[in-house]
C-alpha cells in the first residue's frame, strides 16, 4: 500500500497536534488479528461449535450454559486465548511509535489488554468497558473487582470435556455467590477504584487540553456504542477550533458537515495505514 493524500495528511496533522486523544474500538484489535470467528475461533472452540451450534466467541459468551463448569470452561478458553496468550502486536507497536513523542492519551472500549501488554503506559490508557483479566461479584455485593490469571490458568490445566472442576467455580469472597466477568454488559458493571481513577486521569488529560492543536484519532470504531468515543469526539472537534479529527477504517468514515473541514478520512486497512504512518519518511 503506497501512502494516500489522506495518509500524508493525517502524518502531518500528528505532527503539528500538541496533543493526541486516541478513540480505539474493536476495528483495531481485529486489524491485529484478534478475530472472533472464523479460524480463530475453530482452534480454540471447535468442540463447543459442535455440541451448542454458536459460531463466534461473542456468541459463546451469552450462550445459556447448562452447568457452571461449562460456562467457565469456555470463558477461561475466551480470557485466556484474548488476554494472556498474546503475541506482541505489530498494530500496536506501530501506534505507540506514532503518537509516544506527543502528550498522548488512548481511550478504547476494547477489553483485551492489547495496549498495556505492548508497551503503552498504563497512566495513559481508560479501558471503559472493562477487562478480560477481572471478574466481579455478579449481584454485585461490593464494589471490587479481582484478578483472575492465576485461577484461568489453572481451570485451562484441569479442564476435561468442556468442564473444569467444580471446586474451581469462581465464588464471590463477600457473600459466596456467583462471580461475573467485568465487563459492561448492563448496570451491574464493577466500577472500581482502578476504573475511576482512570477515567480521572482521562477527565484531566480532557481538561488540560481543552483548547489545545488537540487530534482525535478514531481507529476501528463502529456505531456499537457510538456514545463512548465517535460522538464525543465529533462534539469535541466542534467545540474547540484548534482541533482535528481524523478517522480511519475500513468502511467509509462519515463526520458530520459542522467538523467536515478540519477532519481526515482515512477508509483504509489498519495495520496498513498505521504501519506507513511509523514509517520515517512517506
Amino acid at each position: 500500500m503506497k501512502a494516500t493524500k489522506d495518509i500524508l495528511r493525517l502524518k502531518k496533522a500528528i505532527e503539528d497536534a500538541d496533543a493526541v486523544l486516541v478513540g480505539a474500538g474493536a476495528g483495531l484489535s481485529t486489524a491485529a488479528g484478534y478475530t472472533y470467528a472464523g479460524e480463530r475461533f475453530q482452534k480454540h472452540f471447535a468442540d463447543f461449535e459442535q455440541k451448542y451450534h454458536f459460531h463466534d466467541m461473542y456468541s459463546g459468551g451469552f450462550f445459556p450454559y447448562p452447568t457452571e463448569e461449562e460456562k467457565w470452561a469456555f470463558w477461561s478458553r475466551n480470557i485466556y486465548c484474548n488476554r494472556y496468550d498474546q503475541p506482541k502486536s505489530a498494530v500496536h507497536e506501530d501506534l505507540l511509535r506514532i503518537v509516544k513523542e506527543k502528550d498522548y492519551f488512548v481511550l478504547t472500549t476494547n477489553v483485551d489488554h492489547l495496549f498495556q501488554n505492548n508497551g503503552f503506559a498504563k497512566e495513559r490508557l481508560f479501558y471503559t468497558q472493562g477487562d478480560y483479566g477481572l471478574w466481579q461479584c455478579k449481584t454485585p455485593c461490593h464494589g471490587k473487582t479481582y484478578d483472575n490469571e492465576e485461577a484461568v490458568r489453572r481451570m485451562i490445566a484441569e479442564e476435561r470435556d468442556m468442564r473444569i472442576p467444580t471446586e474451581l467455580v469462581p465464588k464471590c469472597p463477600v457473600c459466596g455467590g456467583t462471580m461475573e466477568m467485568n465487563l459492561r454488559c448492563d448496570d451491574t458493571f464493577v466500577e472500581d477504584d482502578g476504573w475511576r481513577e482512570a477515567s480521572g486521569r482521562y477527565q484531566d488529560f480532557l481538561r488540560h487540553h481543552k483548547t489545545d492543536r488537540i487530534l482525535y484519532l478514531e481507529l476501528g470504531v463502529g456505531m456499537n456504542t457510538p456514545g463512548i468515543i465517535k460522538f464525543p469526539f465529533w462534539r469535541m472537534t466542534a467545540e474547540n477550533p484548534a482541533a482535528a479529527f481524523a478517522a480511519i477504517n475500513q468502511e467509509e468514515p462519515y463526520v458530520p458537515e459542522e467538523i467536515e473541514a478540519r477532519s481526515i478520512r482515512v477508509k483504509s486497512d489498519i495495520r496498513e495505514a498505521l504501519a506507513l504512518l511509523a514509517e520515517h519518511e512517506i
